[in-house]
């Protein structure tokens, strides 16, 4: 797939180098899955508002002059926080962030919002949970099932900075990207949310669940927790279960992989492309 690819290096807030980047391949739509994730973007918010916020305005105003009829947006159930009423979110739940990054998330949703209304745009987005796969490099909140699995692999002790019975919601990377070309590929006509929570793993492990699956698979893996207090309780107040019934009903989402596949998957990846995550 490479020799498929031409790969173009630069900053998502520098609006030149969007534009020369969209000149130079003439897309017919664009993915915008480039962020700085949670943990970064709160440690760092200047550098998170030229990277989430700037770029994100800059994509849809590079889609808009260029011509470009599509853009697909990588929102985050980082969206959600404060003051919700019920036990779980679905698309209709209020949205009040508590990071820095689920607020750069919300207003790529409303910019993307506008632009739909105001310009034609086909905007389109998904809400995220935890994205996990093989070769993660970069903090967020709720990473630590993938670190859990790469790192018992690579026969590293890894301790979780999550309390056992911690149940975040994931997605397999697979199933993200399978998801992503399933909204683009949908009938206008079928969509009425246009952005949408996505539930992964069904049903949603809790942390230690997910530890008990890896040491099944992994001899000797050296999984231990010590929670952070403050992530933790930012977990809490964050995370509920996701009725996804929107985009089942409108563009036909359902993930393949549960837990246990997801974790096979990621060993066999590592297994037979070591030098990728090296």
């Amino acid at each position: 797939m490479a020799d498929q690819v031409t790969f173009v290096q630069g900053d998502l807030g520098n609006m030149s180098h969007l534009l020369d980047a969209v000149k130079q391949s003439r897309p017919a739509a664009i993915y915008h899955l480039g962020a700085m994730l949670s943990v970064a973007s709160d440690l760092d918010p200047a550098a998170a508002m030229q990277a989430n916020v700037n770029g994100t305005f800059n994509v849809l105003e590079a889609a808009r002059l260029l011509d470009v009829p599509q853009v697909i947006f990588a929102s985050s159930i980082g969206t959600y926080g404060a003051d919700v009423d019920g036990d779980q979110f679905d698309d209709l739940t209020i949205q009040r962030p508590l990071s820095f990054y689920g607020s750069a998330k919300l207003f790529g949703e409303h910019s993307g919002n506008f632009y739909r209304r105001r310009y034609g745009l086909d905007f389109r987005s998904i809400r995220f949970p935890g994205v996990a796969g093989a070769g993660v490099r970069t903090p967020g909140a709720a990473q630590f099932h993938s670190w859990m699995v790469e790192e018992s692999a690579k026969g590293r002790a890894y301790t979780v900075a999550a309390a056992e019975h911690t149940q975040v919601p994931i997605v397999y990377v697979k199933d993200a990207a399978r998801g992503v070309l399933k909204l683009a590929s949908a009938p206008v006509e079928d969509l009425r949310m246009f952005n949408y929570l996505i539930s992964g793993v069904p049903p949603t492990p809790t942390a230690g669940e997910l530890a008990e699956l890896v040491r099944a698979r992994v001899p000797g893996a050296a999984i231990s927790f010590d929670p952070d207090p403050v992530r933790q309780q930012m977990l809490e107040k964050m995370i509920k279960p996701i009725d996804d019934r929107f985009a089942r009903q409108e563009w036909g989402w359902a993930p393949e992989f549960d837990a246990a596949a997801l974790i096979d998957d990621i060993l066999l990846e590592l297994t037979e492309h070591p030098g990728r995550y090296a």
